[in-house]
C-alpha cells in the first residue's frame, strides 16, 4: 500500500489488513502512529473542525457567562460570586448544547452525557479560563456594569482571545479521537 493510500484511509486498524498484519514488527508503523504527536499528519483534523467545534463551545460559554453576570449583577453580588456563577453556567450552557444534540441524534441519556462531558470539559475550561483571565486583568473590568462599555468590550474581547487560543487545543485533540471528535463517534 503505498504511503499517500495509507494516509487516505484515516482512522483505520492496520491489524484489519491482511498485509499490515503479518508485518507488525515493521518500524514504519511506529513511525507512521506517532508521527502526529510530532506535529505532523493528524486525520480529521482540520482547522474548519476545530473552528466549528471551538464555536460551538464558545456559544454555550456566552450565554452562560452574560446570563451569569446580568444575574449577579442585577442581585447585586460581588465579583466572585458572580464570576463562579458565570462560569457555572458558561459549563452548563455549552454542556446541555452537545447533550441535547446527541439525544437528538437518537443517544441514550448516559452515552449522551458521557460524549458531552468528554467533548466538552477542556475545550470550556481552556476558553474559560482565558475569558475570566482577561476580565480579571483589564483594569476596571471587573467593577463595570453592565451598561458601561468596558464591561462589553473586555468580555466580549475575552470571548475573541479566547477562541484563538482555544481552536488549536480543540484541533489538537479531535486529531487524536479526543474533545469534539468523541461527539462524533457515537454517530
Amino acid at each position: 500500500m503505498g504511503h499517500a493510500a495509507h494516509h487516505a484511509g484515516a482512522g483505520h486498524d492496520h491489524a484489519d489488513h491482511v498485509e499490515h498484519s503479518e508485518h507488525s514488527e515493521h518500524s514504519e508503523h511506529s513511525e507512521h502512529s506517532d508521527r502526529a504527536d510530532r506535529g505532523g499528519h493528524a486525520p480529521g483534523a482540520s482547522w474548519a473542525t476545530a473552528a466549528k467545534a471551538t464555536l460551538h463551545c464558545l456559544t454555550g460559554c456566552v450565554v452562560g457567562e452574560i446570563l451569569g453576570m446580568a444575574i449577579g449583577t442585577a442581585l447585586l453580588w460581588g465579583n466572585v460570586p458572580t464570576m463562579v456563577l458565570a462560569i457555572v453556567l458558561a459549563f452548563v450552557f455549552g454542556y446541555s448544547f452537545t447533550l441535547f444534540a446527541m439525544r437528538r441524534a437518537g443517544l441514550n441519556l448516559k452515552t449522551a452525557i458521557k460524549a458531552a462531558l468528554a467533548a466538552d470539559t477542556v475545550s470550556i475550561a481552556v476558553m474559560e479560563l482565558v475569558d475570566n483571565g482577561i476580565i480579571a486583568l483589564v483594569p476596571g473590568a471587573m467593577d463595570a456594569h453592565l451598561s458601561e462599555g468596558l464591561f462589553w468590550s473586555s468580555l466580549l474581547g475575552g470571548f475573541v482571545v479566547a477562541f484563538l487560543v482555544t481552536a488549536p487545543v480543540n484541533k489538537w485533540m479531535i486529531g487524536r479521537g479526543k474533545g469534539h471528535a468523541v461527539v462524533h463517534a457515537p454517530h
